[in-house]
């Protein structure tokens, strides 16, 4: 080849050199193309070019060295495929050696400085150019915009002699990087010429801010004005329908894509396939990948994932097998596809038969790890890993995040800080994430700073991280500082706003942002009525219920677990059995913790029907044999809680402290004082599980109730952990039981020492006196509470009758039926008393005539609310009853006797736990 070095003798070197010369400014015409000196030239600076975009550098250099003859286009080329590959030095040193330098060379230049973000360094060759066309200016148009400088790239978008449309796609581009999607419009709708670019920036704009349906009417504005989609429009319009989840918009710009001829595109077919998969319709998907002409590795890990991700792990892996050729990426999907069932040696297995894994690959590990609770393979992973990228670090912050390492979290994010590294995004929102878990206020503030810094504060997900850090540090002053200066806020900054609020009881603020916002999804609605359950107020949060259903928003699975913990607060077990069946119709009922809630609320309402639910749960987790173990504990099933656990046992599931906890508690208000002992020893024998002082209090409890009292005491004075007032309020207790005057006094003066403003020590040693007819006593401690400014909590009991809650106090007056409510209870009085209830006025805490003693019985709040029940409800209906402290024995008898002589189950849940009465019997069998 006539360019290439000559390799022969020095004298045809240098006849080559002078002929060469000649070239340069001779017609060559007369000669046939394929001996042409410039055909040649042309045919390297293509080379050289496609090996620039292909990455090949090096090769490029040599061809340049090794061609005799070069003109502009050949060095301009080389600068170029230095810039573009990030080798500005040496762009620099050929920039430097051209001594008939064009507007081109300056510009390839200026655009490497500017992609390596060296922005003033592009700036400065940018004004040393000694002519400049609109490339150059788009080029430094596009410097700025890429670097976050908008305000710059807005002033000199508008000193440009000249624009075309690429100007305008650079600021528009950079409006909607910044967010700022307004501004962003206004400038595209100026625009009087588009091409495909202006089209495709804006509606991505609007994606990254997931204002689809803003997206979908650009494009559909798009079609009108007869632009014809192409590959990248097809791709981004998917992305906005997904958001959209709608199946009929994918259905209808399917068509438009077969019209186009665009179908048969794998790139497109694969979008239209993740379109199918995230809307929900697998079906569809599946259909559509089973046509597809052609199908490259996405397509594959997609169906692999669509699968995965609907629990379908069985067809996950009938498909890895018929994939035509292992790909990375497909063994990627496969690996995720196991490690999110909780097979993560089967993933592990896969990563290890692959050749040569990448980045992704092994994040996709690390991912797997910490979702499964191995953090130390994680971090032994991540240790292992050839080369780092902004995900991995950004996996290990979120693994130690999700996996309530939180301080790990931020020692690590300070790492790949001090590495010089700017933290991605996703690494941000952890780091926020584990400060708000963990109240590191001061290290939140630095993150915020840094996120400034760092140019990207004001990207939305940092921002609603900052707003949730600051409401879990009680900061609601910056939180409303981040809010109001956030440049966009989406639905998730606003659902945000209102859990921060909710979270520091500021629930007229939070339901004032409710109102105002622009535009509501399942979340916000979610936000909102937690917000009334937590503090209290059931029956807004129902009512605002029936609003989100009424306005066509579909419940999801956290809200109804909202609900049912509502249900549960409030013993609304008709009500939760209606939640119950609209979790069937909506397809709730296979999420995990939606069938826990199930449980919990119908065993908090009383309700065996938790046993059900249990049994009938597809899968279960240890949060799952807790609940129903504390089910059992609250409502006195002593034996079934020992069953429950023994099977536990025998399925392999490991007990924590909270399963012991629960089962231990149900060995206390069943007296199965042998039972409760093996098994609190147990828990360090068999597991190594040291008991905390909540398991101690089970175990004082256990014995105090079966009169071991001395030996309960003995077992705090010698347990190896600092001791609480529960405990010895629970040995107080047992005294007042069984009416220990002694070790009583003592303990409570113990009690009155730990904490002087605990009324339940005054209060139980008050009844210790009482029932041992020592008033004078009983005056003592009263006077002693008045001086300390100690108040007893009021006896309350609450029944639903209908929807609504009522409530009634000792002796109370004011409920509208109060007449009827005391007549009833005289009438039921002589009843019961013919049938052999005999009132035990032990229980009456005033030295008062016995008569009066009585009737200040009969007017306890929970045999009000019964009353009431009974006026109120159908003959045999059963009735249920809550009462914020324990039960007197004397309405634990009455209650019995009523049972029976009204035929009724009666549901009553004291402060402690469930009484069932039922034909003049109770389950706790008057062991509580």
């Amino acid at each position: 080849m006539v360019l290439l070095r000559c390799r022969n003798s020095s004298t045809t070197c240098s006849m080559t050199r002078r002929l060469l010369h000649h070239f340069r400014f001779f017609s060559t015409s007369a000669l046939p193309i394929h001996q042409t000196p410039q055909n040649d030239l042309f045919a390297c600076n293509l080379r050289i070019q496609e090996l620039g975009r292909l990455g090949g550098v090096d090769e490029a250099r040599q061809l340049f060295d090794e061609m005799i003859q070069r003109n502009a286009i050949t060095w301009n080329s080389m600068i170029t495929v230095y810039s573009q590959n990030g080798r500005i030095e040496e762009a620099r040193v050929l920039f430097d050696a051209l001594s008939w330098k064009n507007v081109r060379s300056w510009t390839a230049l200026l655009t490497g400085y500017a992609k390596l973000g060296r922005i003033e360094e592009a700036r400065r060759l940018f004004d040393l150019m000694p002519e400049r066309n609109v490339v150059s200016w788009n080029a430094m148009v596009s410097g700025y915009v890429r670097n976050g400088d908008l305000k710059s790239a807005l002033q000199l978008f508008d000193e440009m002699p000249e624009r075309n449309v690429t100007s305008w796609n650079s600021v528009i581009n950079g409006y909607c990087h910044c967010l700022r999607i307004n501004e962003a419009r206004e400038l595209f709708d100026r625009m009087q010429e588009r091409d495909l670019a202006s089209w495709t920036v804006m509606i991505s704009g609007y994606v990254k801010i997931d204002a689809y349906q803003e997206a979908w009417d650009i494009f559909l504005k798009m079609h009108c004005c007869g632009v014809r989609p192409d590959q990248a429009i097809f791709v981004v319009v998917l992305s906005t329908i997904t958001g959209l989840n709608s199946l009929e918009l994918v259905e209808i710009l399917r068509t438009l894509v077969i019209k186009t001829n665009y179908e048969g595109d794998v790139v497109v077919g694969t979008a239209i396939l993740n379109a199918y998969t995230r809307t929900g319709s697998l079906d569809s998907a599946v259909r559509f990948f089973e046509a597809m002409p052609e199908q490259n590795a996405f397509s594959w890990s997609t169906m692999i994932a669509a699968f995965s991700q609907c629990g379908r792990l069985d067809d996950a892996i009938a498909l890895y097998e018929r994939v035509p050729e292992q790909s990375v990426a497909s063994r990627t999907a496969m690996m995720t596809a196991y490690a999110q069932k909780g097979r993560i040696h089967e993933a592990r297995l896969l990563f290890d038969n692959i050749p040569n894994p990448n980045v992704v690959t092994w994040n996709a590990m690390i991912a797997g790890y910490t979702q499964n609770r191995m953090l130390d393979e994680a971090k032994e992973f991540f240790l292992r890993m050839p080369i780092r990228d902004a995900a991995s670090w950004a996996a290990m912050i979120s693994g130690f995040v999700q996996n309530e390492q939180s301080k790990e979290a931020l020692e690590l994010l300070a790492e790949l800080h001090s590495s010089g590294t700017v933290p991605s995004h996703s690494s941000f929102t952890s780091a926020l994430f584990a400060c708000a878990n963990i109240g590191a206020a001061e290290m939140g503030k630095q993150i915020h700073s840094l996120t400034i810094k760092t140019g990207c504060q004001f990207n939305s997900y940092i921002g609603n991280g900052l707003i949730s850090m600051y409401a879990k540090c009680k900061n609601m002053e910056d939180v409303s500082q981040v809010f109001n200066t956030m440049r966009v806020r989406d639905t998730v900054s606003w659902n945000s706003l209102i859990a921060g609020l909710s979270e520091n009881y500021m629930l007229d603020d939070a339901r004032s942002t409710f109102e105002k916002m622009p535009k509501r999804d399942v979340v916000s609605w979610t936000a909102i009525i937690s917000a009334y359950v937590q503090t209290g107020h059931g029956g807004v949060a129902f009512e605002l219920f029936l609003g989100m259903l009424a306005g066509g928003i579909k419940p999801n699975e956290s809200t109804v677990t909202v609900l049912l913990s509502s249900c549960a607060s409030l013993g609304a077990t008709k009500l939760g059995k209606q939640i119950h069946a609209l979790i069937f119709k909506l397809g709730l009922d296979t999420y995990l913790f939606v069938g826990n809630s199930l449980i919990t609320m119908y065993f908090k309402c009383g309700c065996v029907d938790g046993f059900s639910v249990f049994e009938e749960m597809p899968e279960c987790d240890i949060v799952t044999w807790n609940v129903i173990l504390t089910g059992c504990a609250q409502n006195g099933f002593g034996r079934e809680a020992i069953r429950i656990f023994e099977q536990m046992k025998a399925r392999g599931v490991l007990p924590n402290q909270i399963s012991f906890l629960g089962l231990l508690c149900a060995c206390s208000h069943a007296g199965l004082l042998a039972e409760g002992w093996s098994y609190f020893k147990s828990m360090s024998q068999d597991y190594g599980i040291m008991p905390l002082v909540y398991h101690y209090t089970c175990m004082v409890d256990l014995l105090g109730r079966a009169g071991h009292l001395y030996e309960a005491e003995a077992l705090i004075e010698n347990m190896p952990i600092e001791q609480d007032t529960v405990i010895w309020e629970a040995l107080l207790g047992a005294c007042r039981i069984h009416q220990n005057i002694e070790l009583g006094q003592r303990v409570a003066e113990k009690l009155f020492q730990m904490d002087p403003q605990n009324s339940g020590a005054y209060v139980l040693l008050s009844n210790i006196y009482a029932s041992l007819g020592m008033w004078a006593e009983v005056g003592e401690v009263r006077k002693l509470m008045k001086d300390r400014g100690v108040t007893k909590e009021p006896g309350i009991s609450w029944i639903q009758i209908k929807n609504k809650l009522h409530s009634f106090l000792t002796r109370d007056k004011t409920h509208y039926h109060t007449e009827e409510i005391y007549s009833t209870l005289k009438e039921l009085y002589r009843r019961l008393r013919a049938t052999g209830y005999v009132p035990d006025t032990k229980f009456v805490l005033h030295d008062v005539e016995e008569e009066q003693k009585e009737n200040e019985l009969l007017y306890h709040s929970e045999k009000l609310a019964l009353a009431y029940g009974l006026l109120n409800t159908p003959s045999g209906a059963s009735i249920q009853i809550l009462k914020n402290l324990r039960i007197c024995g004397d309405c634990h008898t009455f209650t019995k006797f009523m049972s029976k002589v009204t035929q009724r189950e009666i549901t009553i849940r004291d402060g402690n736990r469930f009484h069932h009465f039922r034909d003049g019997l109770c389950s706790c069998g008057d062991y509580w």
